[in-house]
């Protein structure tokens, strides 16, 4: 069974920070569920991870390996671009070899993974809680005493004893980084997905209570607090905006959501949100985000047909009363203009585009009818007749009708002219 939900009915409010930023993981958990970049792709897929920033500062950093030689052939060509944002950052383990891995690669930040949950603790690692907390610490302070900033990433924190152990941790960690002086950020992962972003769940599950608990009892400052989500139960993208709404100023991503498993949360649906939050994108370039979806294309990553924002499918209407109903206004059944992103609306041609889906794709071509017209009336039986027979399944975009109605369609251009 799926671990359960519990609702304890407490209550915590919303507590949206004033700055809000992305950072990215593509090139570590994102590289880890496609294939290994080679330095070529990750240079293209910066460049556009850059332009979309697009100096704002916004889309902030940008998390490395550096285990490999490959890895560090990649971190040093990207390094070499001079690019300001996003910020070329190390991830490692929580052990001393790790953080002089980051020294010697002329990184001065690092994401710092330590493990919090009782199964990772004690399966994983073969542990207590006392020793794994110790050997987190000695990393962290090896890190802090050369310099090097840090993103303690709290593994597993969605299925850790928040209170028993993550709290009384973290409070060590604040107090040895007290010592120190170096930024401190923490990370919450919800490394399997199973967090809810319902602020009267019960912990370790709500995101809202973890985000409140860090906040308030913590201290922690909104642009220190960071999650990173998975989408194992379909809620990544919910968390994340819970995550903001309620305090973490911070949010981790992967272009188009590629990553372990069931993916992360999508940077491109991380910037929509952060637009809805904030009423405007504050420099970002989200049209870029097309060009994110082609390159991909290119290394032959298949983009899922339904997957919002970049999916073929996103701003795609096949029925037949809608596509009447958008093609009067577009706000029918498109709460933005595709455009934004570099997108474009589409009508999709099957059994139920009806009429109206007909004469738009037809005055498309030159063949200026309305969906009264004879001729719409005789392409449209032609299609249903496909449909019926079983010759055609799939809708067909605009281009596939062209090419499969193709002498039809002639046919009544010559006697529409």
């Amino acid at each position: 069974m799926p671990p359960r939900l519990i609702f304890d009915g407490i209550n915590v409010e919303p507590n949206t920070p004033s700055e809000l930023y992305i950072t990215d993981t593509t090139f570590r958990d994102g590289q880890q569920a496609f294939y290994a970049y080679s330095p070529g792709d990750v240079k293209g897929l910066f460049k556009l991870l850059s332009e979309l920033d697009n100096g704002s500062g916004r889309l902030s950093r940008s998390e490395f390996f550096l285990y490999t030689e490959r890895d560090r052939r990649i971190v040093k060509a990207v390094m070499e671009l001079g690019l300001n944002y996003p910020k070329v950052i190390g991830w490692g383990r929580a052990r001393v070899d790790d953080v002089r891995l980051i020294r010697e690669s002329g990184l001065d930040e690092m994401v710092m993974l330590m493990s919090v949950s009782d199964i990772h603790i004690k399966a994983k690692f073969n542990t207590t809680r006392a020793r794994a907390a110790e050997k987190y610490l000695e990393a962290a302070e090896e890190a802090m005493r050369s310099g090097v900033a840090l993103r303690c990433s709290l593994e597993d924190v969605t299925r850790a004893d928040v209170v028993g152990f993550v709290v009384p941790f973290v409070r060590r960690l604040i107090r040895l980084n007290e010592r120190y002086g170096t930024p401190l950020v923490i990370k919450l992962p919800d490394t399997t997905g199973v967090g809810v972003p319902y602020p009267t769940a019960s912990l370790p599950y709500s995101i809202p209570k973890l985000t409140w608990l860090m906040r308030s009892i913590l201290k922690i400052p909104s642009n220190s607090l960071e999650f990173h989500g998975h989408g194992d139960y379909h809620m990544a993208v919910a968390n994340a905006v819970a995550a903001w709404v309620y305090g973490a100023g911070v949010n981790n991503g992967t272009l188009l959501g590629i990553g372990e498993r069931a993916g992360n949360v999508p940077i491109e649906a991380l910037v929509l949100w952060y637009g809805r939050l904030r009423g405007s994108f504050d420099g970002m370039e989200p049209r870029v985000i097309s060009r994110i979806v082609d390159y991909f294309r290119g290394m032959g990553y298949s983009v899922p047909r339904h997957q919002p924002i970049v999916g073929s499918n996103a701003y795609a209407t096949a029925a037949g009363i809608h596509i009447d109903a958008q093609s009067k206004d577009p706000e029918t059944y498109l709460s933005m203009d595709p455009s934004l992103v570099g997108m474009r609306e589409t009508i999709l041609i099957g059994p139920y585009t009806g009429r109206s889906g007909i004469a738009h794709v037809l005055k498309g071509i030159g063949v200026n009818v309305d969906k009264n017209n004879e001729a719409v009336e005789r392409v449209y039986r032609a299609i249903v007749r496909l449909y019926d027979e079983g010759r055609l399944r799939e809708p067909m975009s605009e281009e596939e009708f062209i090419r499969v109605m193709g002498s039809l369609i002639n046919e009544e251009l010559i006697k529409a002219k």
